[in-house]
This record gives structure tokens, C-alpha cells and sequence, in this order.
């Protein structure tokens, strides 16, 4: 793999003290895959959306290209106006629907703290705009973010909860799931439309070093508040009930960032479902879940789901337990929960944690390949994993086979298995089985 003529990189980015981010005059933008420098082609970088964000690195130098040697260089300093100023990396956060190529090329080593849970890209400045490292995989509109005001969201809070006899504590939750954490799902539950979530579960059965809503002492902040009780089946029934016969396009989904296992609570899950298809038989009725009961998952199903989606960082069980740490069940589970859902007619789809450096080595496509063929999964969602970097891959066994891009990834998977749909929402069962024919 030939890296692009170093003259053509775009400039590389560098934040002061302050977070405050500039171009910097000479070194070029460079990108990581795992822990080491990757080259950066032709076609692996775009306009960074508007709705995405910027950040830095405290402690952490950039790594950027001596565009006159080719070099990697860690660049510790730089000296503006006879002043030497410390430099930091800089990364993006970008839109929904977009993969990253890259990480951000930092020297990860010089922290003393593990980064919040976002997924962070490689960025860099050309043509008077930035560049992130990364590609299109699906756009849906349900999913933009300029389709989320929160000028629209207020009034339909107030509005929603004046047609309320009974606020329960459910609701409640995810009001602030929506005005806190600016949930999109919990947003649409309260502007009546598309996806909605349902959160059920207190526990877990796992211990994800990414979990969004329980981190160690030692780790960083969650990025959500966890549920802390757990929902009656008449609320759960309710607020299904409203949203599937009101939204176009519905879906409510069981298993939210902001929660833990919901087949832990199969049984609320499985009562739930009776109940609201009893009420109604308009939209879909989603699980979002790690797959790790496969009783579990089929006493739900067989309650009226109607999709599932099943969470992998990896197709390989030793990097799977490294990021998932079960209690209490095995890999093996987690593939026969796949392919029991797919041989029972669900809409099965997984939900592919990926992440340049692991995603992109060969072994782990190959072993992608033959989990979906054994399995006859349907959709393979492509989300970039919101985790550290550095604490990522230090986690993970030993350096793996060659890396081919996350580009070329793509590619195979599309030439291979032309039969399977990459994208990275989930849909409603009617679009789903219609893409599938």
C-alpha cells in the first residue's frame, strides 16, 4: 500500500493550551491504524460534515509527515511569533452514516487519563476546510442531525406531556435522555416519528470496556445515565403502543445506550410485546442486545419481534471477550443466538463495533465472512467504536495479521458476500426485507 505523495497531504492540525486548534505552516496530516502510522490514499478522506466536532488531546503530541522526506514526525513544539507553544492532537467526531479510515496519528503514550467514549478520526486542513479520515457507508435522513432542532423538541415535550394523566418514571427517563443527552431516539419519541427507544434493563451481563453507561472509577466519565429502575409493563406498553400507531415509519427498539442487558428482563420484554401487539400491529418491534441468552432471545422472539440486532467488536472470539468481558456466557452463545433469530425469519442484522487496525486485518475478515455465512445475517451495520484509542488496542491480543484498509474491507465484503446490506441505521422490517430481496 502506497502512501499518497506527501506534498498532496493535507496539513496537519495541532491545538494549543487553550483547545484552541490551527494548520500547522509545514507538517502534513497523518493517520493511525491501531497503534502505528497507516498510509493515507487517494479516496480515504472527505469535507468533515458541519454537524461534526473537533477535539484535542491534552499531554498528546501530533504525529504528522515531513512533506519533504515522508517521514513521521512527533511534534512536540512549535515556535510562533519567537515563542515556542506546545502542540496537541486534534481528532473528529463525525456524523452518523460515515466510517472512519483513520485514528487520529497522536502519540498516545504522553496521557495520564483514558479519553471519553467518542469516536475519533483523523483530521486535517485543505482547501480552507478540514478533512476527516473517513467514507460514506448509508445516509438516512431519519438519522441527521439537522432533521434534530431542539427549538422543534421543546414544544413537543410540553406537548407530549400535556396528553399525560400519568408521568411515570420511564417517560421521565427519557425525557432527559432527550434533553440531557440529546438521545436522537428519545428525541423522536416526543416528535412522533420514526425510531423510539424502549430502555428495560438495570444490569449487565458483560463488562465493555466501551460501555456508554457504566465506566470503572478508574476509567472515564459514562456518557449516559444509566436506568435505574425498572419499567411496568403498562408503560412500556403505553408509550409503544402511542408511538407505533401515531409515527410514520415506527420502530421502538428494546436495548438503549442508556441501559444495560435487556435480556435480562425477557420476561418484561416478552409480556411487553404480547401486549402491544395485541393493541397494535402497525410498525416494528426491535431488540438491540448482545446476543448472550439464546433462550433468552427466543422467548422474545417468539412474543412477536419482529428484528434483531446483535452487537460484535470482532468475528474472532479472543479480541470478542477482550472488548465484551462476558459473565456468565460464551462466543459460541452469541453465534447461536445470530442464526437462531435468522432461521426463525427475524430480521437479523448486526451491529459491527469497528475499528481501523483490527476491523481491517485479514484474519478478521475472513472470519467475518464465514460468521455470516454460517449464520444468514442480513445487514452488517458499520459503527465506528467510541472508545480510547490507545486503551482500545492495548486491551486487545497481540497485533494481528496484515491490515488492508477499512476501505478495501468494505470492498471484499461487498464482493463476497454480495447477498448482505452494509449501512449503519436500523429500518423498518417492511424497508429491510424489501433492500433484502
Amino acid at each position: 500500500m502506497i502512501q499518497r505523495d506527501p506534498q498532496s497531504l493535507p496539513m496537519m492540525l495541532y491545538a494549543d493550551s487553550k483547545g484552541r486548534i490551527y494548520d500547522h505552516p509545514y507538517f502534513r496530516m497523518a493517520g493511525f491504524s491501531g497503534k502505528d502510522p497507516f498510509p493515507i490514499l487517494e479516496d480515504d478522506l472527505m469535507p468533515m460534515p458541519e454537524f461534526s466536532k473537533l477535539f484535542y488531546f491534552p499531554q498528546c503530541p501530533p504525529v504528522g509527515v515531513d512533506p519533504e522526506t515522508g517521514e513521521y514526525e512527533t511534534v512536540h513544539q512549535i515556535r510562533v511569533d519567537g515563542e515556542d507553544k506546545t502542540c496537541y492532537g486534534v481528532a473528529a467526531f463525525l456524523e452518523p452514516g460515515l466510517v472512519r479510515t483513520h485514528l487520529p496519528a497522536v502519540a498516545y503514550h504522553h496521557k495520564s487519563y483514558i479519553l471519553p467514549m467518542w469516536g475519533y478520526t483523523a483530521v486535517g486542513f485543505q482547501d480552507e476546510q478540514y478533512v476527516a479520515a473517513a467514507f460514506p457507508i448509508e445516509y438516512n435522513p431519519r438519522w441527521d442531525p439537522r432533521n434534530y432542532d431542539d427549538k422543534e423538541l421543546v414544544p413537543a415535550i410540553k406537548a407530549f406531556f400535556r396528553g399525560k394523566r400519568n408521568r411515570g418514571p420511564l417517560l421521565e427517563h427519557l425525557r432527559r435522555c432527550a434533553t440531557d443527552n440529546h438521545c436522537f431516539a428519545a428525541k423522536n419519541l416526543f416528535l412522533g416519528r420514526w425510531e423510539a427507544p424502549l430502555p428495560v434493563s438495570r444490569q449487565c451481563n458483560a463488562a465493555c470496556l466501551g460501555c456508554l453507561s457504566e465506566q470503572g472509577d478508574t476509567a472515564c466519565p459514562t456518557s449516559h445515565q444509566r436506568i435505574a429502575f425498572r419499567p411496568s409493563k403498562d408503560e412500556i406498553v403505553a408509550l409503544a403502543v402511542q408511538h407505533l400507531n401515531r409515527a410514520p415509519e415506527a420502530i421502538v427498539s428494546f436495548g438503549q445506550g442508556c441501559e444495560g442487558e435487556p435480556l435480562l428482563e425477557s420476561d418484561l420484554i416478552a409480556d411487553s410485546i404480547l401486549e402491544i401487539r395485541r393493541q397494535t400491529k402497525k410498525g416494528t418491534l426491535n431488540l438491540n442486545t448482545n446476543g448472550s441468552l439464546p433462550k433468552k432471545v427466543l422467548q422474545i422472539a417468539a412474543s412477536g419481534l419482529d428484528s434483531i440486532r446483535i452487537s460484535l467488536n470482532s468475528a474472532r472470539p479472543e479480541y470478542y471477550n477482550a472488548y465484551y468481558r462476558p459473565r456468565g456466557y460464551t462466543f459460541h452463545d452469541v453465534l447461536s443466538s445470530i442464526s437462531l433469530c435468522a432461521e426463525r425469519g427475524l430480521y437479523t442484522m448486526v451491529n459491527y463495533l469497528v475499528f481501523p487496525g483490527i476491523t481491517d486485518q485479514e484474519e478478521e475478515i475472513e472470519a467475518l465472512v464465514e460468521l455470516i455465512e454460517n449464520t444468514g445475517v442480513h445487514f452488517i451495520h458499520m459503527k465506528n467504536l467510541n472508545i480510547d484509542p490507545e486503551h482500545y488496542f492495548r486491551k486487545m491480543p497481540g497485533n494481528g495479521s496484515e491490515k488492508v484498509g477499512m476501505k478495501k474491507t468494505v470492498s471484499v465484503l461487498k464482493e463476497t458476500l454480495p447477498d448482505i446490506r452494509l449501512g449503519y441505521f436500523n429500518q423498518p422490517v417492511a424497508d429491510s426485507r424489501k433492500m433484502a430481496r
